[in-house]
């Protein structure tokens, strides 16, 4: 797409974009809500689980939260699921511990993986936190053997504390039988949904000056358009966003419309 959207408007960075750094990230009261959930469940050592739409924000709040730690008391792990094996997903964390193993087995990933977060806790005097982003996709033996992973001392140590996060249809998973093992460490929940027109609003103004331009570009009935384009979900939002301007730039207006808007929804789906 044409580029010269960007010094028509006097943007400093392409605008709605996903690269967001941690202090730019709107504070809604649903991250809040995220967040206050993460910590509960980071504190006693237990399991968290936030669900939503796509593009709804999950793994925005999912980066905010784990954000907030402090560095040098938490070691952070993140997966991104797969519809993989369960020693598939244990060697993603073995990754994410700088651990490297050729072993197909079980019971010998496990242990390596238990022995090297026992050594962050009691040795280095660290606390450690798993997220698995999409884990909707995730098949049903992993949900039914992941929790082994958050047994130490006889199941008498919270050492690992897990944040998963996944479509709406992760909460049908987890009602299997064979995931009641997982589910029942889980003590706190957050959905995330659309969010409406004012919270919209102020979501395009929001990136628009961390994208150098203080004025809404956005006229009101754009700013519907948008929100009911995008079902209030922010991925879309922010497509339909950038393409309005493309489409505004072009037309030489200094207003977004929502015409603009429409004519940005042609190119998605």
């Amino acid at each position: 797409m044409d580029r010269t959207y960007q010094a028509f408007f006097g943007f400093t960075k392409e605008p709605f974009g996903s690269d967001l750094e941690l202090a730019e990230i709107l504070e809604t009261p649903e991250l809040t809500d995220v967040k206050e959930r993460f910590d509960y469940a980071v504190r006693i050592g237990a399991i968290a689980l936030v669900t939503g739409d796509i593009g709804s924000g999950k793994s925005t709040a999912l980066r905010y939260a784990v954000g907030q730690l402090h560095p040098s008391e938490f070691v952070p792990l993140h997966i991104t699921a797969s519809s993989g094996s369960i020693l598939e997903l244990y060697r993603q964390l073995l990754t994410e511990l700088g651990i490297d193993t050729a072993s197909s087995s079980r019971a010998v990933l496990t242990r390596v993986i238990k022995r090297e977060i026992k050594q962050l806790i009691t040795d280095k005097k660290l606390k450690v936190v798993l997220t698995i982003d999409e884990a909707s996709l995730m098949r049903l033996d992993v949900f039914a053997e992941l929790h082994t992973i958050c047994q130490f001392d006889h199941d008498s140590k919270p050492w690992l504390p897990i944040v998963v996060a996944g479509q709406s249809n992760l909460i049908d998973k987890l009602m299997y039988r064979t995931s009641q093992p997982l589910a029942s460490r889980i003590v706190a929940r957050s959905h995330l949904e659309g969010v409406n027109r004012q919270d919209m609003e102020q979501y395009l103004k929001h990136h628009l000056r961390i994208a150098g331009v203080k004025q809404n570009l956005f006229d009101q009935a754009a700013i519907t358009a948008t929100h009911q384009g995008s079902g209030g979900l922010f991925r879309k939002a922010n497509h339909l966003a950038r393409g309005a301007l493309i489409a505004a730039a072009k037309n030489q207006s200094m207003a977004v419309t929502a015409e603009h808007v429409r004519l940005a929804s042609t190119e998605l789906f």
